[in-house]
């Protein structure tokens, strides 16, 4: 099997992006049953046993040898294995998903570690396909496997699958996104690593600052953006620009970006299914004045309306088409801060004895350039089974962990100020 790779997927080549996405388990698992379902499971989405190739002036998705093919990896140890994957490129070439199982000595807690390159897979494919393994191992050990049904043909790009538009309509849509981006110059966070020349103590690394918040405040929080007419997503996007604003010189405002990624599966007609193994996301680039007292609430809406405003009018779509063009315009999709969001999902069901006690998401890239001296900052927000985490990946050539630890307690600390209960943010008045 053989695909050319469409202009957009071509890019995310260059971008070297992926995801690490990982499951926590408490109790008893069988390597050999969930690595039998896993071979299975990839045999029925044929993006997984491809790799990149040369095509012409641009790329392929080709099928790998038998041999080549991504197989289960099992291996003992704990945190510094799941370190060692956020930091294990998907090269070129190479397979472009990685599975590995890893289980403490005494084989009570394991973690299934997915890495998948960003050229196949987006978020919300990449979460399906973890729930599909864990189905699947459930009915294996519970005597009830699913039949596996291989498919024959590669998905076609999600960039061929939208509506008709006119060319002319494309190249003025470009034309004015070209003109808002160079109004205001994007400012970003400056790096905190300073470069001496000298070798560092340690090799430097992508790490990750984690905040987590648990059921009762992620339902409080939920319930105050309703309260407001708001979204989690706007709340944590205005509170991130506020914590990068104090970062950055100077006292009055500045006009800060917020990109967001957008989900384009849901929004197709007919809609792919989150199962499909392809990259369904553009991404809303939005301008905001942004000062050292600026009210996160009035933030949060003035972020929503116009993330609102640019699904109403159908710039999603026009996004996706113009992608190509971020190389010649790179201000296209640069960001002071980027937000992902995954929404509310179900995590892993697995048999009886055996529980999830954390699922994890954290985007990665091959390459960092320190030498830029500043970038945008990160958030990768996920919902699994009611509670909210924010992941912050970042390069410890660039942002130090003291700085990435200071900025999550920021954010952290705004959004416990928002979820607070209702009696702690109106106290009863006595006579």
């Amino acid at each position: 099997m053989r695909r050319a790779l469409c202009p957009v997927e071509n890019l995310y080549v260059a971008q070297r992006s992926r995801a690490v996405l990982s499951c926590a388990l408490r109790g008893p698992v069988d390597p050999a049953a969930l690595s039998t379902v896993f071979e299975a499971v990839t045999a029925e989405r044929p993006t997984l046993l491809t790799h990149i190739v040369p095509d012409g002036d641009g790329q392929a998705l080709e099928t790998l040898p038998e041999a080549e093919r991504p197989r289960l990896r099992v291996r003992t140890g704990g945190e510094e294995v799941y370190a060692q994957e956020l930091n294990s490129p998907l090269p070129v070439g190479g397979p472009l998903v990685r599975a590995v199982l890893v289980s403490d000595p005494d084989e009570e807690r394991h973690t299934l570690i997915l890495s998948f390159d960003h050229v196949i897979a987006d978020g919300h494919s990449g979460i399906a396909l973890l729930n599909t393994v864990w189905d699947r191992y459930r009915g294996l050990v519970g005597g009830t496997e699913a039949l596996c049904t291989p498919v024959t043909e590669l998905p076609v790009p999600i960039s061929t699958l939208l509506p008709h538009a006119d060319a002319a309509e494309t190249a003025k849509y470009l034309e004015q996104r070209v003109e808002e981006t160079g109004r205001h110059p994007v400012e970003l966070v400056p790096y905190d690593v300073k470069a001496t020349g000298e070798p560092p103590q340690e090799p430097h690394r992508i790490e990750v600052q984690r905040l987590l918040l648990d059921t009762g405040p992620t339902a409080r929080l939920r319930a105050r953006a309703r309260a407001e007419g708001l979204s989690v997503h706007g709340l944590i996007s205005a509170a991130l620009l506020i914590a990068a604003r104090r970062r950055l010189d100077g006292t009055g405002p500045r006009f800060l970006r917020c990109m967001s990624p957008v989900d384009l599966r849901s929004r197709l007609s007919p809609p792919v299914p989150a199962d499909v193994m392809v990259a369904a996301v553009t991404a809303h680039l939005q301008t905001l004045p942004v000062g050292e007292d600026t009210d996160v609430l009035e933030l949060a809406r003035e972020a929503g309306a116009g993330l609102r405003d640019f699904l109403d009018r159908g710039d999603h779509f026009q996004e996706m088409r113009i992608m190509p063009s971020v190389p010649q315009h790179p201000t296209l999709q640069l960001g002071t801060v980027i937000v992902t969001n995954m929404g509310a999902v179900t995590g892993p069901r697995l048999p009886e004895g055996t529980h999830v006690t954390d699922v994890r998401l954290v985007p990665a890239r091959e390459h960092y350039f320190p030498q830029a001296g500043r970038s945008p900052l990160m958030a990768c927000v996920t919902s699994f089974d009611g509670r909210l985490a924010i992941e912050f990946p970042h390069h410890t050539a660039c942002f130090s962990r003291p700085f990435m630890h200071e900025l999550r307690d920021e954010v952290h600390a705004s959004l416990l100020a928002l979820a607070r209960p209702d009696e702690e943010r109106y106290p009863a008045v006595t006579a």
